[in-house]
């Protein structure tokens, strides 16, 4: 039972909190520091050595679960031709350009970039 639980529940619930933490906080460092500090309290807890090393893996998959929802919110706003009127250059430059920005507006201050459309400016 526990390993089913380390390998399949767990995972699964790590990948939807970190797509609700991108959609909220736009910062995938942020969102995997998070998850790790969580499992590494768990861990010292009630846990062992090797939920210790679970908690490793888990902040990677949050991760690259967070920079996998910004690159499909960017390359959505790209393909569905979503822009700004202030700016006619496409929304994310690269992604680098946009995991190295750790402000609110994931990809600048005058574009749509990581999935913030709605919020004022």
């Amino acid at each position: 039972m526990n390993t089913i639980l380390l390998f399949v529940a767990i995972p699964i619930l790590v990948i939807v909190v970190s797509i609700i933490l991108e959609k909220l906080l736009n910062n995938p460092l942020l969102i995997a520091a998070l998850v790790f500090a969580v499992f590494l309290v768990i861990t010292f807890a009630i846990g062992d050595t090797t939920l210790l090393i679970a908690a490793f893996a888990y902040a990677l998959l949050a991760l690259l679960t967070a920079l996998a929802v910004r690159a499909f919110c960017c390359l959505r706003g790209l393909l569905c031709g979503e822009s700004n009127e202030n700016n006619n250059n496409n929304l994310c430059d690269t992604l680098a350009e946009s995991i190295d920005n750790n402000n609110n507006n994931s990809c600048s201050n005058n574009n749509n970039c990581g999935c913030n459309r709605h919020r004022g400016r």
